[in-house]
C-alpha cells in the first residue's frame, strides 16, 4: 500500500498530484509510505531529511509559492551552499510548476546578478550565508522575491512558505514542461532530467539498502539534482559530504560513491 499512500500525500490538503512522469511524480510518490527512515543527510549543516518529511516540506513550500504568485514556466534562481537546501529549493519549484536554474553559490552579486537578468528569473531561493548577495543581486535584476532556507534580512523564510494555506498545483507536462535551466546549458525538461537519473542509475542499479554519498558541490549543474533524486526515487539514503573521509567519520556504511566526472560506483 505504500503507492497508495504516496500519491494520497501529494494531492492531500488541496493539492493537485504530480502528473505521471514528471520528476516530483517519480521522486516522491513512495515517499511518505517509507516514513521517517533518511533520504538525505547533510553533513555539512547536520540535517537528516526523513522521507516524509522531506515531501511534507516540499509541497507544502510549492504550494506557499504558487499563493506568492509563482506561475506555471517562471524561473526561479537556486543560489544555496548546501545540497540538502539545494533539493529541498530544486523540489519546491518543480512541484510549484518552475524551472529551477542552479546558480554557482561562489558568483559574487555582479555575477549573480547578470545570470538571474540572463535567464529572467522572478524569484531566488537562497541560504542565511550567501543572503546578502544575493539581495545585492536581486536589486539589480528583476527577481522580486528572495527565499531564504532560514532567516535572513530582506527575504521570505522558507517556513513562512510552509506555513501558508495550502492551494492546488499545477497539472504539468513531463516531456515539454522545463524543470532545470542549468548555467550555460539548455533547458531540461521533467523528460531529461529522469533520463539523466537513468544514466546515473545504469552501473550501480541502486536499491533501498544503498547508502550513496554524494561529494559533488552545489552548483550550476545539473548532476547533483539528479543524482539526490534518483536516490530518493530508489530509497535510498544519500549522504552529502565533501569527501569520503568525513562519512566515514559519521559511521556511514557507504555502499556507492560518486566519482568526478559524473558518474557512480559502487564502494
Amino acid at each position: 500500500m505504500p503507492g497508495t499512500v504516496g500519491r494520497r500525500t501529494l494531492s492531500c490538503m488541496k493539492r493537485s498530484p504530480s502528473t505521471t512522469g514528471t520528476v516530483i511524480h517519480e521522486v516522491f510518490r513512495l515517499a511518505y509510505g517509507r516514513g521517517d527512515r533518511p533520504a538525505l543527510v547533510d553533513l555539512r549543516d547536520g540535517r537528516v531529511y526523513g522521507y516524509r518529511e522531506l515531501v511534507t516540506e516540499v509541497t507544502r513550500a510549492a504550494s506557499g509559492l504558487v499563493c506568492r504568485g509563482a506561475r506555471r514556466d517562471q524561473v526561479v534562481g537556486v543560489h544555496v551552499s548546501t545540497a540538502g537546501a539545494q533539493t529541498l529549493a530544486v523540489h519546491t519549484v518543480l512541484a510549484a510548476g518552475g524551472v529551477a536554474a542552479p546558480v554557482d553559490p561562489g558568483l559574487g552579486a555582479y555575477d549573480l546578478a547578470a545570470w538571474l537578468r540572463e535567464c529572467d528569473a522572478r524569484t531566488l531561493v537562497t541560504t542565511p550565508d550567501l543572503a546578502p548577495t544575493a539581495v545585492r543581486a536581486a536589486e539589480r535584476s528583476r527577481v522580486r522575491q528572495i527565499v531564504s532556507l532560514g532567516a535572513a534580512l530582506d527575504t521570505i523564510d522558507f517556513g513562512d512558505l510552509v506555513a501558508l494555506s495550502p492551494t492546488e498545483l499545477p497539472v504539468l507536462d513531463a516531456r515539454h514542461q522545463t524543470a532545470l535551466l542549468p548555467a550555460g546549458g539548455r533547458r531540461l525538461s521533467h523528460a531529461d532530467l529522469l533520463a539523466r537519473m537513468a544514466e546515473l542509475d545504469r552501473p550501480v542499479r541502486l536499491t533501498e539498502s544503498d547508502v550513496v554519498l554524494a561529494t559533488w558541490s552545489p552548483g550550476g549543474g545539473w548532476d547533483l539534482p539528479a543524482l539526490i533524486a534518483l536516490g530518493v526515487s530508489k530509497g535510498a539514503t544519500v549522504v552529502a559530504a565533501q569527501g569520503a573521509d568525513l562519512a566515514r567519520g559519521h559511521g556511514f556504511s557507504v555502499t556507492v560513491v560518486s566519482d568526478p566526472g559524473g558518474v557512480l560506483r559502487r564502494a
